[in-house]
């Protein structure tokens, strides 16, 4: 499974499904394949960074450098995974989930204040000062009773995230 030539096999799509926690239906899962094939331009089990920033939707996106650490050499069972907090079903918990692995850039379950700030330059560019940044992010830290020298786990992050108030429309079509 993986490579251009190789053929999706019902058990294949179903352990796909069971991976990416039945967020796509079996129809989905086969377009994404493939999609992935597509981008796997060499036939090789695998997509690299610079295949996956192929995709439009993730090639101007801001955070593309951080996704693209997180998707490089990923098979399709992966890459479906990747992809599910993007899904219409997703929950807002799987989607906060993947904003806090874009946020955690040394992957050691904590998100500091430099994490966020980092993430937040690429966000706001030349639209904001360093300082303005600082400013914006030490206000909302202190709101959510934190201050700059905290590290946020994924519960915290998913407890100042969850709020009723907050829309967590991330979604990425299929077709």
């Amino acid at each position: 499974m993986g490579n251009a030539s190789s053929i999706l096999t019902q058990y294949d799509i179903e352990d796909v499904q069971e991976h990416s926690h039945y967020l796509y239906t079996q129809e989905e899962i086969v377009a994404l394949y493939e999609r992935f094939c597509q981008l796997d331009r060499n036939s090789k089990g695998y997509i690299t960074s610079d295949e996956f920033l192929s995709i439009p939707e993730f090639s101007l996106n801001p955070l593309s450098h951080r996704l693209v650490q997180m998707v490089d050499g990923l098979n399709f069972k992966d890459f479906v995974a990747f992809l599910s907090p993007f899904s219409a079903k997703a929950t807002a918990q799987q989607k906060i989930e993947l904003i806090f692995k874009v946020y955690d850039t040394d992957g050691k379950g904590k998100v500091t204040f430099k994490d966020i700030l980092e993430v937040l330059s690429s966000l706001t560019g030349s639209f904001m000062t360093q300082e303005q940044r600082e400013q914006v992010l030490s206000k909302l830290m202190k709101e959510a009773g934190y201050d700059k020298d905290s590290s946020l786990s994924l519960e915290d992050f998913i407890k100042i995230l969850s709020t009723p108030s907050l829309k967590m429309e991330v979604e990425v079509p299929i077709d």
